[in-house]
């Protein structure tokens, strides 16, 4: 384990070895983007907002694995991390089809770090969205419009791509705040005019499945 002091020396974040060595040795990384020849492309978030991440993939047409993907990313040393552990999973023993890689989730890739510091959860969730934009960009250039899965619920914030779903979900997993949800979700920092709605959802769903407002 290492531990890396913030800025203002206030805190502390424990980084595993395995994240140290995703970040200082990154797998997968797209160095040549005019030379790759891509299956399909997917992109989510803006470097706006602090945090972008680009995927490209190459998809077996014959067996629908995906036998190699590139990305690149505007984002942390868990960002970076999180991403590369993402390329290594969906690649490795001859690549997950697509239906399976559409399920991979945070939780996955966190669980092959070896966990993230708290502070630093938030930077492992756009990953497998990127990774399901880009099979759906693939499934529409082999003219497989039926099978593109539209995310769950309706776009809350249109630039990290998270919805009034991922919102819910995040409640009933126990984030009660703002802070909580955005560390679990990075809603409002794709697009910040979207908080009061955030805010006012989260009051909703405490008060939809638990009955009650700010753990009260």
């Amino acid at each position: 384990m290492s531990d890396v002091t913030s800025r203002d020396a206030k805190q502390k974040w424990v980084y595993t070895n395995t994240v140290k060595d995703h970040f200082f040795h990154p797998r997968n990384f797209m160095e040549d983007e005019e030379t790759y020849q891509a299956s399909g492309v997917g992109m989510v978030g803006s470097p706006a907002c602090g945090d972008m991440m680009k995927i490209w993939i190459k998809v077996d047409p014959a067996t629908e694995r995906i036998t190699d993907m590139k990305w690149q990313t505007f984002g942390c040393a868990s960002a970076i991390a999180s991403t590369s552990m993402m390329s290594v999973i969906v690649t490795e023993n001859g690549g997950m089809t697509i239906e399976d890689a559409r399920k991979l989730r945070p939780q996955d890739i966190m669980e092959r770090l070896g966990g993230l510091p708290v502070r630093k959860v938030h930077c492992s969730v756009l990953g497998d969205k990127a990774l399901r934009s880009a099979i759906n960009d693939y499934l529409r250039k082999v003219n497989q419009d039926a099978r593109v899965e539209v995310e769950h619920g309706r776009l809350v914030d249109k630039v990290v791509k998270v919805t009034d779903h991922d919102i819910e979900e995040a409640v009933l997993d126990g984030a009660w705040t703002l802070e909580a949800v955005q560390r679990k979700t990075k809603v409002g920092t794709g697009d910040p005019s979207c908080i009061p709605e955030v805010e006012q959802l989260i009051r909703f769903y405490q008060e939809k499945h638990f009955g009650k407002e700010d753990g009260k």
